[in-house]
């Protein structure tokens, strides 16, 4: 059965070395059948949460920008994957700052028991280089009821080309084409 899957890629760089996972999986997952939609974090305006609380009461967030839009397409989505660079040992400041707006539609996520993926890159290529990535993601993954389906830890992407001439692109791809 064909999935609505929505792409997150917190890539500061288009063609960069996680967004370049996130185009694999993305074109993996089409080749099986299934809509995708990527939001590219880089082109959008997402403000950090003031923890004003206003949106926990029902009312909109405050905030005009594109986090609103982007949470919508998530509601509306049955998998989301993440994309990310590892810079310091855990995910871009792009994508933690829109996790950090989730805060009001927590139990919308939570009850509609969603899958996940997460796609990453890094330089480095220590066996420790995603621990503190893995363990944030885990809890997400807990905490939010989804159902993971898959990572890619792509050690050793310094550069695109790098990436590219590397295994993670097609273990990217594998992982949306076989996206049940």
């Amino acid at each position: 059965m064909a999935k609505k899957i929505l792409i997150i890629s917190s890539s500061p760089r288009r063609g960069g070395n996680s967004d370049t996972l996130c185009d694999q999986f993305m074109r993996g997952a089409a080749d099986a059948g299934h809509s995708v939609q990527k939001v590219f974090l880089r082109d959008k305006k997402v403000n950090y949460c003031l923890g004003c609380g206003l949106c926990t009461t029902g009312k909109p967030c405050p905030q005009k920008d594109d986090a609103a839009g982007i949470i919508a397409a998530m509601l509306e989505a049955d998998v989301i994957v993440m994309g990310t660079p590892v810079y310091f040992y855990s995910m871009s400041a792009q994508l933690k700052t829109l996790i950090d707006r989730f805060c009001a539609f927590n139990s919308s996520i939570q009850s509609r028991h969603m899958k996940s993926a997460l796609l990453s890159a890094a330089w480095n290529s220590d066996n420790w280089t995603f621990e503190a990535l893995e363990a944030h993601y885990q809890t997400l993954v807990r905490y939010l009821n989804l159902q993971d389906m898959g990572t890619v830890w792509g050690k050793g992407c310094g550069s695109p080309s790098m990436t590219k001439h590397s295994q993670y692109p097609q273990q990217a791809y594998e992982l949306g084409r076989n996206l049940k």
